[in-house]
């Protein structure tokens, strides 16, 4: 199926003139920040994963340099709330919903919201709630279904699957595949609130781990 709407963003370099262009203030917290940066490019000890991602997001940007874009799989369908990846191997698919507070445990420090369901969570406006949600991600490898633990995806809030550029729709999420033919990447990309990007790797059918950054549009 054709997808006329988004066109890829050309390159890093490209977007990081963009967002330049976009006013960001720092997020100077007077309230405590419970979020962990463990799952931080800048915190990834495997070489070859480093590369690929440094490749294709905001906070790799820094190491891409000399670096060729992987090739990825393209977009099939799409909709306000999903968007689906497919070639003759692979499948993706990506659901959002909203975000229903009643639905969740919510603990406030003061006014400003800290954690969700015990948890500190990523994306959005940190210390606001969340507008959506991640509902699931689905992946297929040929007829296997590849399973995406949910504490991969629960944490994370206000995924965007575009942001407009000059009038149009354009997006910078992807399935990117690695050169090795056994890894390859799911990346989202929300350049609103500071940013937030997210990314799933998987190998040799199985999920291998995610490498999640917010707030780099701020520093």
């Amino acid at each position: 199926m054709h997808v006329p709407l988004f066109r890829v963003s050309l390159s890093l370099a490209c977007l990081c003139l963009v967002l330049s262009g976009l006013p960001t203030l720092a997020q100077d917290l007077d309230f405590p920040d419970f979020r962990s940066k463990k799952d931080n490019f800048a915190k990834m000890p495997e070489k070859d994963l480093r590369a690929d991602i440094a490749s294709f997001t905001l906070a790799g940007v820094d190491e891409s340099i000399g670096k060729a874009q992987l090739q990825t799989v393209p977009v099939k369908d799409y909709g306000p709330n999903f968007m689906r990846y497919e070639n003759e191997n692979i499948q993706v698919i990506i659901k959002t919903s909203f975000f229903m507070p009643t639905k969740h445990k919510l603990m406030f420090s003061e006014k400003h919201l800290v954690k969700i369901d015990g948890k500190p969570y990523y994306g959005g406006i940190y210390g606001e709630q969340p507008h959506s949600i991640i509902e699931s991600v689905t992946v297929l490898v040929g007829k296997d279904t590849v399973p995406i633990p949910a504490t991969a995806w629960f944490d994370l809030y206000d995924p965007k699957f575009s942001f407009n550029e000059n009038g149009g729709a354009r997006t910078r999420n992807g399935v990117f595949l690695s050169n090795d033919k056994h890894t390859f990447y799911i990346y989202m990309l929300n350049i609103d609130n500071g940013g937030a990007e997210y990314t799933w790797v998987i190998r040799d059918k199985q999920y291998l781990r995610r490498v999640v950054d917010v707030g780099f549009l701020n520093k």
